[in-house]
């Protein structure tokens, strides 16, 4: 029988375990996404950026033709990484590009957590690339998006049969906070769930309004 023992398991996302790639969250990437609403996505796609700000996360930035074609990426990642160098690439995959494969080596990490537009080309591509050779790979299906319905649902059923793992921008976050007890990220996981978490930032909202609760007591 197996031994139960109180800890994570493996293939759980931590700060510290995982490279985070936002790719081609872009205007003219968004004018053609059809598979999400585009207030639904800017949504969660400023949602995973501040929980990978928040928690210290690996990140990479990039886009396509952002002078010539696509434009510059989503305030809401400039604005939570207004330093951040953004890798302006020519290639559609991704992984394609010399200086995403040597940001990668040089983080160093094993998993690798995916989200952009679009699903069945630009997220495919690292997707069964990073799989290949051997990355566990995780994508954030909601701040991804496609031309239609059926592009985004073939393209993550392509990735989940080579083994990729699926996941929602507030599972993003909640996996990386997982206890509330732990402080240091309690109040910033707060703030981003009431701001960018639906229903469930209005349930904090009111329950912390009407009787001071707390998760971590």
């Amino acid at each position: 029988m197996p031994i139960a023992l109180a800890q994570a398991g493996s293939t759980l996302l931590n700060p510290a375990n995982h490279t985070l790639i936002m790719i081609d969250h872009q205007s003219q990437m968004a004018f053609a996404t059809k598979s999400i609403d585009l207030v639904s996505l800017r949504n969660n796609v400023a949602l995973v950026a501040k929980a990978a700000k928040e928690f210290k996360v690996s990140t990479i930035l990039t886009t396509v033709a952002e002078k010539s074609f696509s434009g510059p990426i989503f305030d809401e990642i400039k604005t939570v990484f207004p330093e951040h160098e953004v890798i302006d690439r020519t290639t559609m995959n991704t992984w394609e590009d010399a200086r995403i494969a040597e940001r990668v080596n040089a983080i160093g990490k094993g998993k690798i957590v995916l989200a952009g537009l679009w699903t069945s080309v630009c997220i495919v591509g690292p997707a069964l690339s990073a799989l290949d050779q051997g990355f566990e790979v995780y994508v954030i299906t909601d701040a991804s998006g496609d031309v239609s319905d059926e592009a985004h649902q073939r393209a993550v059923e392509r990735m989940i049969q080579q083994g990729a793992r699926p996941m929602t921008s507030l599972q993003y976050l909640l996996e990386l906070q997982r206890d509330w007890a732990r402080a240091e990220t309690y109040n910033e996981t707060v703030a981003t769930s009431i701001a960018h978490g639906g229903g469930y930032g209005l349930g904090l909202i009111y329950a912390k309004t009407m009787f001071n609760a707390s998760e971590g007591h």
